[in-house]
């Protein structure tokens, strides 16, 4: 099935961050990120890698104060940007699932573009940082995708004692329910996953 590029570039400037965000959901893993925040930098790559995507990410927030309006910002724009980028939804699976492991840490993500932004978090974090990253910014993240991809997403931590860990297994579960999500199902080919006829 061939389609044209499901790509898009988004720029959001605000007093607080300025950000540029392109995103290509047919890609080969691909990324390019500049957030200043080298643990988030690095949970970005495991979405591009896995979800094989190609993420340009340039990011310059106000650091000095915390991470919070960047990471933030970050979601609030990809998700912008894969919104864009999935067009109609036509030829879409829509539903996307995945359990990914590390070492003792097992997480769950279940995505839908429904067209209805949600999220349910349940993510016991056994530390509060990540390096530089606080990891309550990791719900900040994903509620700011959510809410601009129109996405419903539900994530569960099920088991770990390292936050490295169970934040990895996070990015990457979600990565790989994106992937299933965003493909194109030949089946289905020009039609909307769904019974009203559109999402």
């Amino acid at each position: 099935m061939t389609l044209a590029p499901r790509t898009a570039e988004i720029v959001r400037n605000t007093n607080e961050t300025q950000i540029r965000v392109g995103v290509n959901l047919d890609g080969t893993g691909q990324a390019r990120l500049a957030t200043g925040i080298g643990f988030f930098d690095h949970m970005l790559e495991q979405i591009a890698r896995h979800g094989l995507v190609d993420l340009d990410i340039q990011a310059q927030g106000d650091l000095h104060i915390d991470g919070h309006h960047t990471v933030e910002d970050v979601g609030i724009t990809l998700g912008q940007a894969v919104h864009k980028a999935v067009g109609d939804k036509k030829g879409i699976r829509r539903y996307g699932h995945a359990y990914v492991p590390l070492d003792e840490a097992l997480s769950r993500v279940v995505i839908d573009f429904s067209g209805r932004p949600g999220l349910v978090m349940n993510v016991p974090f056994k530390s509060g940082t990540i390096g530089s990253f606080d990891t309550p910014l990791a719900h900040e993240f994903f509620q700011g995708f959510v809410n601009h991809a129109f996405v419903t997403l539900h994530i569960d931590n099920l088991r770990g004692e390292n936050a490295h860990h169970q934040c990895e297994t996070v990015f990457k579960a979600f990565a790989r329910a994106l992937r299933s999500a965003v493909e194109l199902d030949p089946r289905a080919a020009g039609t909307i996953p769904s019974t009203k006829g559109s999402l």
